[in-house]
């Protein structure tokens, strides 16, 4: 479904990134870890075409994403809070988002109905506009327009940062059956790595912009990355003489 070539990205003479082959097949929970600076959210740039790569491409089910928009009506992602639009509200604001991917109020509204628990009724029937919501109600809002319109891919960059727990509990479960039951190729990066070894059934950690673990899930994933991080946490301590 994706595939990255020789991706690098460069800023003057700071490679950011440097990934020399990536394969996420149809259907997959992917994760992407790292600390920050790690090119977690270059990447994911690079695969909606935000930024161009240095070298190298990414192939979305086929099509360049910086040579094409053919893969934009199948793809769809919440990166923060710059994809929304602050002066509308949040219906006006799923509406739009509904019809730029061939959704009538109708289609859109039964959507909404399955995340009445979601949203805590904090964010539909307010009359606020989306700038004036919290950053967790902004984060609801553009991870549910995320889902508009059946996407075969969804990108999120750290979903679950500022949601409380019974909310990124719901979101789990929903990230989950997009890919299990929905065959939705969805990924994931956050810092939590206990809400990404629940959710995804791969996990590839990046560090200084390669790829140094590509991992499948399974019992033992969530302590493997605890040794790893906690390693390069003491190595960074050693190095500054603390």
């Amino acid at each position: 479904m994706i595939t990255a070539q020789h991706l690098t990205k460069k800023y003057g003479n700071q490679i950011v990134l440097n990934i020399e082959s990536l394969e996420i097949p149809k259907g997959q929970s992917f994760g992407l870890v790292g600390n920050n600076g790690a090119g977690k959210t270059t990447f994911f740039s690079l695969l909606l075409d935000l930024i161009q790569p240095t070298t190298g491409h990414i192939m979305n089910n086929g099509m360049q994403v910086n040579t094409s928009e053919a893969w934009k009506p199948f793809t769809s992602a919440f990166i923060d809070e710059s994809f929304l639009i602050g002066y509308l509200t949040p219906e006006e604001y799923f509406y739009f988002i509904g019809e730029l991917r061939g959704q009538n109020k109708a289609d859109v509204n039964a959507l909404l109905a399955n995340f009445e628990d979601f949203f805590h009724g904090e964010i539909l029937g307010q009359k606020k506009y989306l700038r004036d919501l919290s950053k967790g109600n902004q984060k609801k809002s553009g991870i549910v327009a995320s889902f508009i319109g059946n996407p075969e891919v969804v990108v999120l960059d750290e979903p679950f940062a500022n949601l409380d727990p019974t909310t990124q509990i719901r979101l789990k479960g929903v990230l989950k059956d997009l890919a299990a039951q929905q065959r939705v190729t969805v990924l994931v990066s956050s810092h939590d790595l206990m809400h990404v070894t629940e959710v995804c059934e791969r996990i590839v950690v990046l560090n200084k912009g390669e790829v140094v673990k590509d991992i499948q899930t399974s019992e033992k994933t969530l302590e493997e990355l605890e040794l790893f991080f906690g390693k390069k946490s003491d190595s960074s301590k050693t190095a500054s003489g603390t």
